[in-house]
């Protein structure tokens, strides 16, 4: 079983709707200060490790030990929360005083978002496995 379009179609979905929604309502976020930069370099960055994510995942699936998906599941979840925590602090501490607090909640609650359909793509990948 290899990453297929259809594994795929969710979470290029959810990025495809967000980078529309934050270049439709970039006026509307200039206005409420919050910078459409810091949300669509988080939308970029989660799409990418959310591709990875489910690739390790799809490894942990064909093999013969069910804790190996576990474990893998487990893995690529923990390496997400990491990066996504490394960068915020690397982006805050390059910003200085101009940080965008308003962007970096947004992006915490995208994180969840792409957490959810990253989940259901696992559970349906595993549904249809013998596992």
């Amino acid at each position: 079983m290899k990453l297929t379009f259809k594994h795929l179609a969710p979470i290029s979905f959810l990025f495809i709707t967000f980078t529309i929604a934050v270049s439709l309502l970039s006026g509307f976020l200039k206005n409420n200060y919050i910078d459409s930069a810091v949300l669509l370099c988080a939308n970029v960055f989660f799409f990418i490790i959310s591709i990875l994510s489910l690739l390790i995942q799809l490894r942990g699936l064909h093999n013969k030990n069910p804790n190996v998906f576990i474990r893998s599941v487990m893995g690529s979840m923990m390496l997400k929360m990491f990066l996504c925590i490394s960068l915020t602090i690397l982006y805050v501490i390059l910003s200085g005083d101009s940080f965008n607090k308003r962007g970096i909640f947004i992006s915490l609650f995208l994180y969840l978002v792409y957490l959810a359909v990253e989940v259901y793509t696992s559970m349906m990948m595993n549904k249809k496995s013998n596992g």
